[in-house]
């Protein structure tokens, strides 16, 4: 049986500056958030306490330096809030629920667009090996998307479905930058998830921190966490092999490096590939990456390239996650 949400619009409304506060450049008790480091990678949190360590200071003019600092940090972040434009209420769908797997880069894509237009949304976690949670469906993959009663399949395909219900007079865009959006919505299609499973499931060990998620999210037996964990972990080992073998890649960390730096170039010195706010590209890279960030090969790109601080950015620009709690 399909879960059903709480109507969308009442929560909508309820998601201001105090709720989701992350969302406008701010951390939960108000302080400025340091994000937007410019020689920052991750989030503090992806990082860990390391790169975020504030020293104290013993003088008064070390105090008021660091004053100066929250405060052009503070302004920074909003620089990046004021150009989030949120959609009007009642474009907002009533009901949306998401069938997921949590470390799915397309399911990651299609939840990146959700928070960063704060559509509530419920989730309902797939069993990786049963996929009993869609058994309902003729279509038998993630993500799939039920838009008040209505099913969506494909994430670009429930992006761009969404993206214009949300804009129904469409984005005042020249032809040149919905060319180049366009083109690199398609190469996150065609060449930068291809890259990630060999990277995520390159050793046993990686692949079994990969489903570590399993043990936490959806509503499954314990049995069924175990199956999920070490069979699921088995399955995409050898499949990312195979992966690798059929995009020709011989080295699976240059080719993450490589496609990371290959965005950063093309965001050609902007904030974003959208210019003062994420546009459709960022979000879809943005959001494939995002299972990364806590796993050995997230940590590992950031170290070894140069697409931290557009990171960063993003994590500011979409806030706060507008997940709803699970059904139980």
């Amino acid at each position: 049986m399909r879960p059903s949400v709480l109507k969308g619009r009442a929560s909508w409304l309820l998601r201001g500056h105090k709720l989701f506060p992350q969302a406008y450049g701010l951390t939960r008790d108000g302080r400025a958030s340091l994000l937007l480091l410019p020689n920052a990678s991750f989030s503090s949190s992806y990082r860990g306490n390391g790169d975020s360590t504030v020293k104290k200071h013993s003088s008064v003019g070390s105090f008021l330096a660091a004053g100066a600092l929250s405060i052009s940090f503070a302004a920074s972040s909003c620089t990046v809030a004021a150009a989030k434009e949120l959609p009007l209420a009642d474009l907002i769908p009533e009901e949306v629920v998401l069938y997921q797997y949590e470390a799915c880069p397309f399911c990651n894509k299609v939840r990146a667009f959700l928070d960063y237009h704060h559509i509530p949304y419920r989730v309902v976690e797939v069993n990786p090996m049963s996929k009993k949670e869609i058994k309902w469906s003729e279509y038998k993959k993630v993500p799939i998307l039920m838009v008040d009663g209505q099913q969506m399949n494909d994430s670009t395909a429930i992006i761009s479905t969404l993206n214009k219900r949300l804009n129904p007079q469409g984005e005042a865009l020249s032809a040149e930058a919905l060319e180049e959006e366009e083109t690199w919505r398609k190469w996150v299609d065609d060449h930068l998830v291809h890259v990630l499973s060999p990277n995520i499931y390159r050793s046993p060990s990686e692949a079994l921190e990969s489903f570590e998620y399993i043990t936490t999210h959806g509503n499954f037996t314990t049995m069924e966490r175990m199956i999920a964990k070490y069979g699921g972990a088995a399955a995409m080992y050898f499949i990312s092999k195979r992966l690798k073998k059929r995009h020709n890649i011989t080295d699976e960390r240059a080719a993450l490096y490589d496609a990371a730096e290959q965005w950063v170039k093309a965001l050609k010195d902007r904030s974003f590939m959208g210019g003062s706010k994420p546009n459709l590209a960022d979000l879809a890279v943005y959001g494939v990456l995002r299972p990364l960030r806590n796993l050995t090969a997230g940590k590992e790109m950031v170290a070894n390239t140069s697409i931290g601080p557009w990171y960063s950015r993003m994590e500011a620009a979409v806030g706060d996650s507008s997940r709803l709690p699970e059904l139980k």
